[in-house]
């Protein structure tokens, strides 16, 4: 893994383990053109696997995690990583399967971050 694909990785899991007190246990991003896509696995608190054991829960925890997560990068990105990727970050698209405690992240920058 490159050294920016780590430092990027790192940023993301920092900001969501001060968020939610647990980050991702693992994170897999790829830079294409002008966006970082990541994956990441291993992301709820065990209250948030025990609310999600019913359908009302996994929605209701569905539902907090992406406006959460959409609330947080709307403020401001995570201090350092438009420097990083030397671009503005413009759009963040986010979703999470409860069920199988995988989340994906789309973060859309204003120009190309792989060259």
């Amino acid at each position: 893994m490159s050294k920016l694909v780590h430092e990027f990785n790192d940023m993301i899991r920092k900001l969501r383990k001060n968020s939610f007190g647990k980050g991702p246990e693992r994170i897999h991003t790829v830079f294409v053109e002008n966006m970082a896509i990541a994956t990441l696995y291993g992301n709820l608190t065990p209250t948030e696997k025990f609310i999600a054991a019913t359908d009302d829960g996994r929605e209701m925890v569905h539902t907090a995690r992406t406006r959460m997560i959409q609330e947080i990068y709307a403020e401001s990105p995570p201090e350092g990583m438009e420097e990083l990727v030397g671009a503005k970050l413009i759009h963040l698209f986010n979703d999470i399967k409860v069920e199988e405690d995988i989340a994906v992240s789309v973060f859309v920058f204003d120009r190309d971050i792989t060259e």
